[in-house]
């Protein structure tokens, strides 16, 4: 089967708690709903925004089955590890839960050489039957996947995509120009990027901002990629000062906190992850208070 690469917004959805540290699967259900609402392309659970690192294999694939029940939008779910047999293993099960795609971090920790990093996206490729975003986050990964990885990785007819998170441009440039020629898109990892990572080929966003901003990051992107620039660099500097404070201390802290404000779920964190600070807080709070105050834009729907 050819899969088509993926374009537009993709929430990497955060997990909603309960007070005994267990997932409320309907405000979960509720959240995916909300954004489905707002106009996102696609849902992302199960990624570093939503805790995975924290939960049980099983936990893992109940949140994958709650959101996929929740919304009739693509459901790209986080299914990567550093072990490649843990990752094939998550992957079917995701699979058999719902996901209609998957996002593979690349492999962390044990830092393999390129050779063993092609290796071991090709074997989930080669063995679940569905479109696959290759994630390079070197901050928590400890090493880029390799241009050439990349680019050798594109040719995979189930592997459609690469999530930019470097914060490297450059990097992005030689993945577009590198994997022009193929059915696969570069999407970025990184909000405050989002807007140069399209200018330069990309095809939308894996975004955290979106979480609380779905409309005003969806219509920034659908102007992007229909080359009306200035209408998307304005709601790209709208969005800036969100987009730094979303990112002043550990990814999901500031989101958590920030839905909470709102009032979309508790901010409720699992350990290791802590409150965020209040000052933090405090400019949080009076970001989210001026876009609140601020008129939401009409995001166009896309053909």
């Amino acid at each position: 089967m050819t899969y088509e690469p993926y374009t537009g917004v993709f929430p990497a959805l955060t997990t909603p708690f309960d007070d005994d540290d267990g997932i409320d699967h309907e405000t979960l259900a509720a959240n995916a709903r909300r954004l489905q609402e707002a106009g996102v392309d696609g849902v992302v659970p199960v990624g570093t925004t939503g805790e995975s690192a924290t939960m049980t294999h099983d936990e893992h694939i109940e949140v994958i089955e709650t959101v996929a029940d929740a919304v009739d939008v693509p459901v790209v779910a986080g299914s990567g590890s550093n072990s490649t047999r843990e990752a094939l293993e998550l992957s079917r099960r995701a699979a058999d839960a719902g996901a209609d795609g998957l996002l593979l971090i690349s492999p962390y920790y044990n830092i393999p050489e390129p050779a063993g990093m092609e290796e071991h996206f090709r074997t989930v490729a080669d063995e679940v039957d569905l479109p696959q975003v290759i994630y390079n986050v070197p901050g928590r990964t400890g090493r880029n996947i390799a241009v050439e990885t990349a680019a050798s990785l594109a040719s995979h007819p189930n592997i459609v995509g690469y999530k930019a998170a470097s914060g490297d441009l450059n990097r992005v440039t030689q993945v577009v120009e590198h994997t022009r020629d193929e059915a696969f898109s570069v999407l970025s990892g990184d909000d405050a990027l989002t807007l140069p990572v399209i200018a330069l080929g990309g095809a939308g966003c894996i975004s955290v901002t979106a979480n609380v901003e779905p409309e005003r990051v969806c219509a920034m992107v659908g102007a992007a990629l229909e080359d009306d620039y200035g209408r998307a660099r304005d709601l790209h500097h709208e969005l800036g000062p969100l987009n730094r404070a979303l990112f002043a201390e550990t990814n999901p802290i500031p989101i958590k906190t920030a839905l909470g404000i709102r009032g979309h779920m508790s901010d409720r964190m699992r350990p290791p992850l802590s409150p965020l600070s209040e000052a933090n807080r405090e400019e949080l709070a009076s970001i989210l208070a001026a876009l609140d105050s601020a008129t939401t834009p009409e995001v166009e729907p896309r053909p």
